[in-house]
């Protein structure tokens, strides 16, 4: 992808786009925050998760077969990112460019502002995919939206004594999370994809996309509430 280095990276969690069913509520706001964004000369490559979307396909195909080979459920959840990113390509119709990179190594030559993305093959996240395009495009800046508002110092929802963490480093975030990437677990970021944008010196801020607001502070260089690795 030969853009501009002033590209930012963002990926949507699919908890965003379908918590459980699609939150036309959110997608609207976001659109509006990035076309409002891209007025203002900013431009994105944004990649879509799967969601809860996901999630029906592969207990569906659970409940029909009992166990599958976890590649067979990766790419049912791959097509779900790709639905959700063609969801946002077509809501972003007259800004996007009009096919959804589904390899974010891949140079692609493109003028529009947005860019839309989605995963890419078995055995890796949105948030790999996400640092991969980074990488391509040069790009030093990713935001993650999810449906978290900080990094914390231990998992919130199991330890009482869990602090938010406002910025930290590499070093300090990967030694705080597992050192192997499972699609089942829980952590703010994949370790892979932490490993790489560590190699990368990276810039990621992590935030609730339900508050896009704090996004909004981000991208105007404004305090925000959220976790930045660098």
């Amino acid at each position: 992808m030969k853009q501009s280095p002033e590209r930012i990276i963002v990926s949507v969690g699919g908890s965003l786009i379908v918590p459980e069913a699609i939150d036309s509520d959110f997608i609207s706001r976001f659109r509006a925050l990035i076309l409002h964004a891209v007025k203002q000369g900013s431009s994105f490559f944004i990649i879509a998760g799967g969601g809860k979307t996901a999630r029906h396909y592969q207990d569906a195909a659970r409940d029909a077969r009992g166990d599958l080979p976890r590649d067979d459920l990766d790419w049912l959840g791959i097509h779900a990112t790709r639905l959700n990113a063609h969801l946002l390509r077509t809501v972003f119709k007259e800004q996007a460019h009009p096919r959804i990179i589904k390899d974010p190594s891949e140079e692609v030559t493109a003028k529009e502002p947005v860019l839309l993305g989605a995963g890419w093959r078995p055995g890796q996240s949105t948030d790999f995919c996400a640092v991969t395009a980074a990488k391509t495009l040069g790009a030093k800046r990713l935001v993650n939206l999810s449906n978290i508002d900080h990094v914390y110092t231990a998992d919130p929802r199991t330890n009482a004594d869990a602090k938010p963490i406002d910025s930290i480093n590499w070093s300090e975030f990967r030694a705080l999370i597992p050192r192997k990437w499972d699609p089942g677990m829980s952590a703010p970021f994949d370790p892979i994809a932490a490993k790489e944008a560590d190699e990368l010196k990276m810039e990621v801020a992590i935030m609730n996309g339900e508050h896009l607001e704090e996004f909004e502070n981000y991208l105007s260089d404004k305090p925000f509430t959220g976790t930045v690795i660098s």
